[in-house]
């Protein structure tokens, strides 16, 4: 292993112990906070984590929700919070809708949320702990691709990081302040491509060619999506999310500039992909013959972008519709004629979403292909002037 690689691999270790030492050892070390009042104001809500020490009782029983459903009778020991070290009773089932993968076993962790209502103070699980799990899943995740990616996989970790970073530190904050969505979008994917892919593939023509590939391409997908999302009137309302971001951040944040800004930020990974393939694989033909002409190289990237297009194009598909089955699954319930069902905004916004990143897709080959032909080329131009000049030399 190279020296620079020793450094990669002790800074993403350091990087990993931080997050650990943050995540689990940090509350820890915190000093304890004073508890709040027991009685919560109107409206009030506080949320603690539990332990399920019991299932009293559990089977089915008529909701006038969804008819017959799940329902538990749990025994919790209340970990933390105002009502911490007291064992409390709450039912699952009878004022809210629950499925069988819901149902609690003993030695279950959720969060309890205490609530203050009309009728009085009332008790309710909203979820499970899963922060042990999420972590674990997570360091299988990083073994692996430092185990089979070595420096590589290493470099790719820093580039994740580093694009979640900015995400949650520049492009959500943004848009929170009422920036344009698109905009932010666009500038922090800029940012965040340049950094991670130089972070993974060096500095070296290649990469030069891939990230002005995808900055164009990502610019032509920002146009689509800005046109496509106008042209099919979408307004943002095609999930409860919408909803609830309006409320929380008041009537003058886009709904619809979100809309936008996810397909954008949603189409970076494809783009990546095929771009990087696009500028690898000129690169790889020019290496094996320094003759080829920027037109045979352009010709010939088209002939393996094309496959390249007719797997990304389904993977696209298949991606967006399975984080949707649960939509789709919904909307298959209710009897409705196929066009219309087709017009609802929460179907519709799926299919610009993948519409206009099959498009960008479609057209990051060309785009990526022609300059990455050309600078292949001013490379074998540039290299044989050298070694001319070291001729005349000697």
């Amino acid at each position: 292993m190279h020296r620079y690689e020793r450094w990669l691999a002790g800074g993403l270790v350091a990087l990993v112990v931080l997050i650990v030492a943050l995540v689990i050892v940090g509350p820890l070390l915190q000093p304890p906070s004073s508890l709040p009042e027991p009685a919560l104001a109107p409206g009030q809500t506080e949320t603690m984590t539990a332990r399920v020490v019991e299932v009293i009782d559990e089977g089915l029983v008529e909701s006038p929700f969804a008819g017959a459903q799940h329902f538990q009778k749990l025994q919790l020991q209340v970990l933390d919070g105002s009502l911490a070290g007291q064992q409390v009773v709450v039912e699952e089932g009878a004022m809210n809708i629950i499925g069988r993968e819901r149902l609690f076993l003993p030695g279950d962790r959720v969060y309890l949320e205490r609530a203050s209502g009309p009728q009085g103070e009332r008790l309710y699980i909203t979820d499970y702990v899963r922060t042990g799990a999420l972590f674990w899943i997570a360091a299988v995740f990083v073994v692996l691709v430092m185990v089979v990616g070595r420096a590589k996989g290493l470099r790719a970790l820093m580039g994740t990081l580093f694009s979640v970073a900015v995400i949650l530190s520049f492009v959500v904050p943004q848009i929170r302040a009422g920036r344009d969505p698109v905009s932010v979008c666009v500038v922090g994917s800029i940012v965040l491509l340049t950094v991670s892919t130089y972070l993974v593939y060096g500095w070296r023509p290649k990469t030069h060619a891939a990230l002005a590939g995808m900055a164009l391409s990502l610019v032509l997908t920002a146009f689509l999506a800005w046109l496509f999302v106008g042209w099919s009137r979408l307004s943002g309302f095609g999930s409860e999310e919408g909803a609830y971001l309006l409320m929380e951040l008041g009537p003058d944040v886009s709904l619809r500039g979100v809309v936008l800004g996810g397909i954008i930020i949603g189409s970076l990974g494809v783009l990546d992909d095929i771009c990087i393939g696009q500028a690898a694989a000129i690169f790889e033909l020019i290496n094996a013959n320094r003759d080829l002409g920027w037109r045979d190289l352009f010709h010939s990237s088209l002939n393996i972008g094309r496959d390249h297009i007719a797997s990304l194009v389904n993977t696209l598909l298949l991606a967006y519709v399975g984080a949707s089955m649960p939509l789709v699954m919904v909307f298959s319930i209710y009897q409705e004629p196929l066009l219309r069902r087709l017009s609802r905004e929460p179907i519709a916004e799926e299919i610009v979403r993948t519409m206009v990143g099959s498009i960008g897709l479609v057209m990051a080959v060309p785009i990526t292909s022609l300059i990455a032909s050309l600078v292949a080329r001013w490379v074998v131009r540039r290299e044989s002037a050298v070694t001319v000049g070291v001729r005349r030399q000697d």
